[in-house]
């Protein structure tokens, strides 16, 4: 559970007793200053904290999996009621639908045309007639009805279909993030045993763990919906800022520089006073320290249109505390918090083609979507 305070009390208590416990530990220590615990000062120490954090995290996207394997199967349960409701409505219809046909078929309805033709006077030509347009409109009602429910039941078949073929690839990751927690269990069981202290070295990965739980789950999602809340404003910004948007009359360019882009973050919001982009080598780098806190976003932005027109941000690297978090945080992450740029939000006519990261400039290139 998470703690919305910056520096929750049980962390910092935790950390000054493990400093004075664990002062002989040299793979990492605790400073008394800090309210958190240090990074490890080994290469084998830091990679072990690494996978302990991975196995949390793994942990956590295996139940997310399985709550959403249950809710896939609770609906293709229901797909699947639904289906069978819908098909036996649908034998009536059917029925009806096909004694119309072939009526037309057999030339039935053709007699009350003959019988429009052989009324003796105007009123009752228009007597036939209404009968005539009540039985057409009847006919149409019912090859109407059928046809509206033919293409629903054909919908939740192929809602069925999807559902189930989801729920096979749910189950799949599930198995796969299995083991991959078995393996690194093994692996970190491995390390603890050739470590000189142990029992040491555990608390200390129950340390880092409880820290991360409290404080580092909660900051690294205080700076990701930070960065969600300010693309929401980009558009304004954009378009209240002088040189950044330029036209040919056909090709549409937003050209950003770094400093331009960290100056409308910070006016966003105080968390970005210590927190930075770059842009260099296709790479999109945002990174910062705050008191005993830091982070550091690596990724790339590509352009999508499913399902709409975008420019993403694709987390590449997360690193808190100088130790990389594994890829089912960064996945969850960006489920969780939208950073895309939609360009129709600047201009309803545009969509984006490219979008390059070089020599601290972010240039995104749109063409006329019309």
């Amino acid at each position: 559970m998470n703690v919305r305070v910056k520096y929750p009390l049980l962390p910092f208590l935790l950390c000054m007793i493990l400093y004075f416990s664990f002062m002989t530990v040299p793979t990492a220590v605790y400073s008394q200053q800090d309210l958190s615990p240090m990074a490890p000062d080994s290469e084998e120490a830091r990679k072990l904290l690494e996978d302990s954090l991975s196995i949390v995290e793994i942990d956590y996207e295996i139940e997310r999996i399985t709550k959403r394997m249950k809710e896939l199967e609770l609906l293709q349960s229901e797909l699947e009621v639904r289906i069978q409701e819908m098909g036996l409505r649908i034998e009536d219809r059917r029925n009806r639908a096909g004694a119309v046909l072939r009526s037309y078929y057999m030339g039935e309805r053709s007699q009350l045309f003959y019988m429009l033709l052989s009324a003796k006077n105007l009123a009752g030509f228009f007597r036939i007639m209404d009968f005539y347009d009540i039985i057409i409109q009847n006919d149409r009602d019912t090859l109407a009805a059928y046809n509206n429910q033919y293409r629903s039941l054909a919908s939740a078949k192929a809602d069925a279909a999807r559902n189930a073929d989801q729920l096979i690839e749910v189950k799949d990751r599930l198995v796969k993030q299995r083991e991959r927690v078995l393996a690194l269990e093994q692996q970190v069981d491995g390390a603890l045993n050739a470590s000189s202290n142990p029992e040491a070295m555990k608390k200390l990965i129950e340390e880092f763990t409880l820290y991360w739980e409290n404080v580092g789950l909660y900051e690294v999602k205080r700076h990701f919906q930070a960065l969600a809340n300010a693309m929401e404003n980009l558009p304004q910004f954009v378009q209240g800022s002088k040189n950044i948007l330029k036209t040919n009359g056909k090709v549409y360019t937003i050209d950003i520089h770094e400093d331009e882009l960290n100056t409308f973050l910070r006016n966003e919001d105080e968390v970005f006073n210590s927190f930075a982009f770059h842009f260099e080598n296709g790479k999109v780098i945002a990174s910062g320290e705050s008191g005993n806190l830091s982070l550091l976003i690596e990724g790339k932005y590509t352009v999508i249109n499913d399902p709409e027109n975008a420019i993403m941000f694709q987390v590449d690297k997360l690193v808190f505390n100088r130790l990389e978090l594994p890829d089912t945080t960064r996945t969850a992450l960006q489920e969780e918090f939208d950073m895309s740029f939609y360009p129709k939000q600047l201009v309803s006519f545009l969509k984006a083609t490219e979008v390059s990261s070089e020599n601290q400039r972010l240039v995104v290139q749109m063409e006329l979507d019309l």
